[in-house]
This record gives C-alpha cells, structure tokens and sequence, in this order.
C-alpha cells in the first residue's frame, strides 16, 4: 500500500482487515461476548454451560477463547435462548447505502 492509496476505514475492525467473511465475523464475536458475559455473571462452568446449552464442554471452550470458526451464528443464538436471553432479529431498509448489513446490539 502507498501513501497516495485512498483507503476507506469502517468500523469493523474486522473489515478494515479485508477478511471475506469480516462481517459473520463480527456478528459471531458479539454474540460470543454476550454469551461469555452471561456465564461469568452467572458463575457457571465450562461443563454446567454445556449441560444447560445442549453443547459439548468443548465447544463451550471454543467459545470462551473466541475461536468461533467451527460455531454457527444460530448455535450461538440457541445458547443465548437457552440462557433466558431474547435474541430478535429485525430486518429494516438501510437509511443509506453505506448502512446496510447486519449489526448486534446487547
């Protein structure tokens, strides 16, 4: 990359990396986080996890360490319900071009 390259950042870290799949991602991360934060509010271990989750302790590790390849975006939704949490996902129109994808808040 040169110095005169006109390089347009976003707010994706993950993006800003030019990874094919930045976005599913990001989207995994988020979703990861909260699951993560849920289960050291509740002081659960890795193996109380999985039993309430329907996962394998395993995969629960993965989590944890946010290695999230192998980990689809409805099994992370799914653990989140399974954690008395409510996941909605709402479709809209983008307000601008720039706008449109998909975003998690928590």
């Amino acid at each position: 990359m040169n110095r005169g390259d006109n390089v347009q950042a976003t707010t994706n870290m993950l993006a800003n990396l030019s990874l094919d799949n930045a976005e599913e991602l990001s989207i995994k991360a988020a979703l990861a986080l909260r699951l993560n934060e849920l289960i050291n509010q509740r002081g659960l271990s890795q193996t109380e996890t999985a039993a309430i989750t329907g996962m394998t302790q395993p995969k629960i590790s993965q989590i944890h360490r946010y290695r999230l390849q192998n980990i689809s975006m409805e099994r992370l939704m799914q653990a989140l319900v399974s954690l008395d949490q409510c996941v909605e996902i709402v479709v809209q129109p983008a307000r601008h071009a720039r706008c449109a994808g998909i975003t998690v808040a928590s």
